[in-house]
């Protein structure tokens, strides 16, 4: 097998690392690509599940003995303690690997440190390669680390005029079936999806992942988390179904807002305390509302169907904007046919002051 780059086996490492999307948390997705001293990959691995074998572990397993006098490259600095495994600095020094190359520093402070006993122990430590591109297939993890609550996207589905259900109230569906599946495989990179009472009154949504074949229920589903401020959730809600877990997330229980309604940073906190790092805002109206003019979302992934309605419940309510100075701009960061819809995804931007 010919040698390969740094540059190009940290590629193949995000690449990897991209597998575990929605099995790892509370844990990150990570990407590891070992190269023997000729610079021969000899191993690969990522973190597959929280309380699985790290992605260096893989790797270091696949090489064996050909991991001596070679390089390490991975897409998050190597863990340098010991929690349901052990410390991925200390198994790298074992096995005589010369040289690590990392993309991105971990910011927490129980694990980071492995850079700097990797250097310690007379291992070469490089920083920083392709550092943006790990950045962002490890996003909502290393957002929710750095600040204390979990990275929101708020997912949305309407009309080109912007309408989210017809003027009687009807919604279903308002976009294809293979925008629906995509919204499915959006749901399993999360760790929670969150509507309001009213959307379950409306709707009676499950919020589950479903297999994309064939309809099954997929092995690991999300929490499904209800905002219900005065308890209103029916107790034959099909979210109460015993498919997933579930919270009824009360104004008693989380606490009140400045309205009376839940408290949203306080209900990010508590989330954050289970180990959520990353949620879907799915509905509805009114809820993602009260995300946007709280500065609460990261992420917006709307779902547009080339149809026209003319009337009915628009797709966002009240989100705080009385004048178009206060817009909330948007960074569109991509735009994909879904079947016959588009699907766009875009970045909040920063207001200044």
């Amino acid at each position: 097998m010919a040698s390969v780059s740094v540059d190009e086996a940290m590629r193949r490492a995000i690449e990897l690392a991209a597998r575990g999307l929605g099995a790892t948390s509370p844990n990150p997705v990570v990407g590891c690509v070992l190269l023997d001293a000729d610079g021969e990959v000899v191993g690969e691995g990522f973190h597959a599940y929280a309380g699985g074998p790290h992605a260096e572990i893989v790797a270091l397993a696949q090489a064996g003995r050909r991991a001596r006098g070679g390089t390490a490259v991975v897409t998050l600095e190597p863990c340098d303690h010991t929690g349901r495994t052990g410390p991925c600095s200390t198994a790298l020094v074992q096995a005589g690997v010369a040289r690590v190359v990392i993309a991105v520093p971990d910011p927490t402070p129980v694990a980071a440190g492995g850079a700097a006993t990797l250097r310690a122990a007379g291992v070469r430590v490089d920083l920083g390669v392709r550092a943006a591109e790990a950045e962002s297939g490890n996003i909502a993890w290393l957002t929710a680390m750095r600040r204390g609550w979990p990275y929101v996207i708020w997912k949305y589905a309407a009309t080109l005029d912007g309408r989210s259900a017809a003027a009687d109230g009807t919604s279903m569906w308002i976009t294809s079936e293979a925008a629906r599946m995509d919204v499915h495989a959006l749901r399993a990179t999360v760790d929670a999806v969150i509507v309001g009472v009213g959307t379950v009154l409306a709707d009676d949504p499950r919020l589950t992942v479903r297999n994309l074949r064939d309809g099954s229920l997929a092995i690991r589903q999300p929490l499904r988390v209800v905002v219900d401020s005065a308890g209103r959730t029916p107790v034959d809600a099909q979210v109460r179904d015993g498919a997933a877990a579930t919270w009824i997330a009360t104004a008693d229980e989380v606490g009140a807002g400045a309205t009376g309604g839940v408290d949203l940073p306080a209900l990010l906190a508590a989330l954050h305390t289970r180990g959520v790092r990353a949620v879907l805002l799915e509905g509805g109206p009114r809820l993602a509302g009260a995300f946007l003019a709280a500065g609460l979302v990261d992420r917006v992934v709307g779902y547009l169907a080339p149809r026209l309605l003319g009337a009915g419940p628009a797709a966002l309510v009240d989100a705080g904007v009385t004048t178009i100075a206060e817009a909330i701009d948007l960074e569109i960061t991509d735009v994909t046919q879904i079947g016959p819809d588009l699907r766009i995804t875009a970045l909040p931007r920063k207001r200044e002051g």
